[in-house]
């Protein structure tokens, strides 16, 4: 006789920065454990396949990962993470009127939300006729900060800044990558001013991000603190 088989329900999400509806369940006990298994192997390979599995296993549309946006990943894995462990997350937070006087807060995931702030573009103008337009950093980049904790350099966050480049104009010419090697795009961004270096930067410092802000009563004075917190690793403490 035939175990039976358990119905799996899914929820509707929308993606961010699209606002398009996709649908995902949660994941199972078997795709955890790969999980859990690829984070202790320290793998970066190993750690990149398990969490690129879990997540198109666990999102029932159509969509492409390497087509989202770091934040659009982060929102969608912890959407994940609450339908399948749980909703409630208790962090430990320090009142900050006296730096001491330790508190648990009970966050609901579903309540973290991704912040547009204003004013953050993608077309960077670099001189009068010369600009860039940028695109957020890949999936590759999303599991190395998120999961395998890999050591960033002054070389990696080049490497980084290059790969985020989708187009460099200057007047009616465009470069792209159908034009422009991954080489050619770091050579570039190793050759601008520390000018031109700190508004590219700022595309950085101004995306989208995972963020919820919240209040806590210090229990010993009385007094209530704002906080803010963000990053996919923030949700987890």
């Amino acid at each position: 006789m035939a175990l039976p088989t358990m119905d799996l329900p899914t929820y509707d999400l929308e993606v961010p920065s699209t606002k398009k509806k996709i649908k995902v369940r949660p994941f199972l006990v078997k795709e955890e454990k790969v999980l859990l298994m690829a984070l202790e192997s320290e793998n970066e390979e190993n750690i990149r396949g398990a969490v690129q599995n879990l997540l198109k296993s666990c999102i029932q549309s159509r969509i492409k990962l390497e087509n989202l946006a770091t934040f659009d990943l982060e929102y969608i894995f912890l959407n994940i993470r609450a339908v399948s462990v749980g909703e409630i997350v208790e962090i430990n937070v320090t009142c900050q009127d006296d730096n001491e006087t330790n508190v648990r807060y009970n966050l609901n995931l579903t309540d973290v939300k991704v912040t547009f702030p204003k004013g953050h573009s993608n077309k960077i103008m670099l001189t009068e006729d010369t600009g860039v337009i940028m695109k957020y950093p890949s999936f590759d980049r999303f599991v190395d900060s998120q999961f395998a904790n890999k050591e960033v350099t002054e070389d990696t966050v080049l490497e980084i800044i290059a790969e985020s480049i989708d187009q460099i104009f200057q007047g009616e010419e465009v470069f792209d990558e159908s034009t422009t090697t991954p080489k050619e795009f770091k050579e570039f961004v190793e050759s601008l001013t520390n000018a031109q270096m700190e508004k590219l930067q700022k595309f950085f410092e101004t995306s989208p991000k995972l963020e919820h802000k919240f209040k806590v009563r210090n229990p010993n004075t009385n007094v209530e603190s704002d906080y803010t917190i963000s990053g996919l690793a923030a949700f987890f403490g």
